[in-house]
């Protein structure tokens, strides 16, 4: 009898904890498998960029001389900011006051250490995505996040094309890696989340700075940092004086497509889930880039008299460019107008503005990603306006969308480009200063006469 009564308490305590442990499972989001698998194929989707896509895009517009050594930069870098992101990248980008986990000095400029080498981001690990209640695996917002990371150094490597050092690259970009491009990234994207938009955040996104998928961070970080280092390295034997035509159009085609492809994951993955948002930003990458493909080409018939295949995929990485600040806040429209003057103004620059600077900018990084970032950055402050069909700027407060000021939005918009400019600008003139005094800049003469595809990596892209 006494051990009857005994069990039957037992099963009744138990029965009643039932329903309060039902209810705390129920309170704790778990990751939906759709919203994982989209974000891993996002995540593969911006690595196709860098290798292969980028790589062919910028190796078919050197000289068949420098082709490997293009090759081989971009496919370096990318490995080396891939391991310095899981070391030290992520968690000073991506930790902060918000972040309960977090001890140390955190600034709205910079992170901490307590996620160094990715302590306690295990499989079980999650972080919000941009909706209460929404959350993905923790590992794949780092792995996305690195892509990105490693992508934004690769383009350096385009502005100072066929003349830097191999180790003066790589010890250039590391140094921008570390002082300007986690900075950036904490100010513009790091937040608490839907659960604790309250908290302290980076220094741009408490300012109200609208930035989807790293026009600033990015683009305009990246082209400000290949105009510095193209300036103090100098321009390349010939230039203006000899042709330096690309050598194959051709690869840079399936690398400029590879790019627009890989654009998708890098737009629409930046939404951290699958739902009408991404769709939104996957519509709007591909109608602003192909509106800025005809921009260009039509600006160039009218002004040369020929659209040439160049200026048509340099038109769709200003289209490209230009719409990721603004794919998933402004409508399609909206995007199309944005495509449109991205695909003019760059074209004006590179035709117009860079020969007056006398800048050799070998392969325009500058002038279609800096310039196509800053007029991506303002015109989201216009377009994302609901009455020209954007969506306005979600407000965790109230749970709805916030009245639309496009003169303040702006103005925030504005802020942040000064920003990029300005920090990326002042690190990347001491980060090369740094290189040229300790290991120096440019490869001799002779070897760039020659090439560096054999006189630094001792291979040749095609066999005579």
């Amino acid at each position: 009898m006494k051990l009857t009564r005994t069990l039957g308490l037992a099963a009744l305590a138990l029965l009643a904890a039932l329903p309060s442990a039902a209810q705390d499972a129920a309170a704790t989001p778990v990751p939906d498998k759709g919203d994982t698998t989209w974000m891993l194929i996002a995540s593969i989707l911006v690595i196709m960029m860098s290798v292969p896509g980028l790589a062919l895009f910028y190796g078919g517009l050197v000289r068949a001389k420098n082709m490997l050594s293009v090759l081989m930069q971009v496919l370096t870098i990318f490995c080396v900011i891939a391991i310095l992101w899981v070391l030290f990248g992520y968690s000073l980008a991506f930790t902060g006051a918000g972040d309960a986990a977090s001890a140390g000095p955190l600034t709205p400029f910079i992170g901490g250490l307590s996620k160094m080498f990715l302590a306690g981001v295990g499989p079980d690990a999650v972080v919000e995505s941009f909706s209460a209640g929404v959350v993905i695996p923790e590992l794949s917002f780092v792995i996305f996040q690195m892509a990105f990371a490693c992508i934004a150094a690769a383009l350096i490597v385009g502005a100072t094309a066929e003349r830097l050092k191999f180790a003066a690259i790589l010890m250039f970009t590391v140094i921008w890696f570390f002082f300007s491009y986690l900075p950036m990234a904490h100010m513009v994207w790091w937040w608490g989340g839907p659960s604790a938009y309250d908290a302290p955040s980076g220094y741009l996104f408490g300012h109200g700075a609208l930035d989807f998928a790293g026009g600033t961070v990015i683009h305009i970080n990246a082209g400000i940092a290949g105009l510095v280092a193209a300036m103090v390295a100098g321009p390349r034997l010939g230039y203006r004086r000899e042709l330096l035509a690309p050598h194959n159009l051709t690869f840079t085609l399936i690398g400029g497509c590879m790019l627009w492809v890989g654009w998708f994951g890098f737009n629409a993955g930046s939404n951290l889930e699958a739902n009408g948002v991404t769709a939104l930003a996957a519509v709007n990458t591909a109608v602003a880039t192909a509106a800025a493909v005809l921009a260009w080409s039509w600006g160039e018939w009218a002004t040369r008299g020929h659209p040439s295949l160049l200026g048509g995929v340099s038109g769709a990485i200003a289209g490209l460019v230009g719409v990721t600040p603004a794919a998933g806040f402004v409508g399609p429209v909206g995007a199309i107008a944005i495509g449109i003057i991205a695909g003019l103004v760059c074209l004006w620059f590179v035709n117009a503005m860079k020969p007056k600077l006398g800048v050799d900018d070998s392969l325009d990084v500058f002038g279609i990603h800096g310039v196509g970032g800053i007029v991506g950055a303002l015109l989201t402050g216009v377009f994302a306006a609901p009455s020209l069909g954007g969506t306005g700027v979600f407000d965790y407060a109230t749970g709805e969308v916030a009245a639309f000021s496009m003169g303040a939005q702006v103005w925030s918009q504005a802020l942040g480009v000064i920003i990029a400019v300005l920090w990326s600008g002042v690190v990347s003139f001491v980060a090369i200063h740094i290189v040229k005094a300790t290991i120096g800049l440019r490869v001799s003469e002779s070897d760039e006469r020659q090439g560096l595809d054999t006189t630094t990596h001792g291979e040749s892209a095609y066999n005579s």
